[in-house]
């Protein structure tokens, strides 16, 4: 399984025919030079919440790809309207797919959606457990701390990517936490610097985190697992 961060929360996830993709922020953000002809080869696309910097380039992707669109019931009946491909799902929602099984988990966190100045409820915010082939990814989304993340201890997370920027979720030493609550093999820190409201020091994480290899990518860069 290759894993690529693109920067801000969005990842790839690549594993024979499967190409997913998780909170596709890519044209929106002035750090990601991902090259969107790329994507034209996307399989599926999944959304934590409803907020531009990681709906991002839904649309647009599933548009020209048909790619399955994986999100809670209300992101998904949003995404409807453009005639796209999705799947529902909510909160502790299981759903064995063609590559793997999917487990929506919580997060802590807003889901509007913002539109021609107007508010739309987008349900819960959520993170993802993806397997494929024995291989478990931890994608938290946006969220504090929570005491749920123990949970995640008992899923054997291979690879875990977790927000530090702060102000709009956890920061480097609530993440730290989150990483000793998770105890996954690998930890990678997602969501820093996109913003000045959210600069952090990702060395600084990956000395401070204890009980998992942290991983530190950069935009376009790739592990192996």
């Amino acid at each position: 399984m290759k894993l690529t961060y693109l920067g801000h929360s969005a990842v790839m996830i690549e594993d024979g025919k499967f190409k997913g993709i998780i909170d596709p922020f890519i044209s929106g953000n002035s750090f990601a030079t991902f090259n969107m002809e790329e994507l034209s080869h996307v399989t599926h696309i999944f959304v934590t919440h409803g907020h531009s910097d990681h709906t991002g380039d839904t649309v647009e992707i599933a548009s020209r790809t048909g790619a399955l669109i994986i999100a809670n019931h209300e992101i998904s009946s949003y995404f409807n309207k453009y005639k796209l491909r999705t799947h529902s799902m909510h909160i502790g929602g299981k759903f064995s797919f063609d590559f793997g099984r999917v487990k929506m988990v919580n997060a802590l966190h807003g889901s509007g959606i913002s539109e021609n100045g107007n508010m739309i409820y987008g349900g819960n915010p959520c993170g993802f457990v993806i397997e494929i082939n024995n291989k478990k990814v931890y994608h938290a989304g946006d969220t504090g701390l929570t005491l749920d993340m123990k949970l995640l201890e008992d899923e054997n997370i291979d690879v875990a990517f977790l927000p530090i920027g702060g102000n709009f979720t956890m920061d480097i030493d609530d993440a730290v936490k989150a990483a000793g609550f998770i105890k996954a093999k690998k930890v990678v820190p997602i969501h820093y610097n996109t913003f000045g409201i959210i600069k952090a020091d990702p060395k600084e994480y990956k000395n401070k985190v204890k009980n998992s290899e942290v991983v530190l990518l950069n935009i376009n860069e790739s592990m192996n697992i």
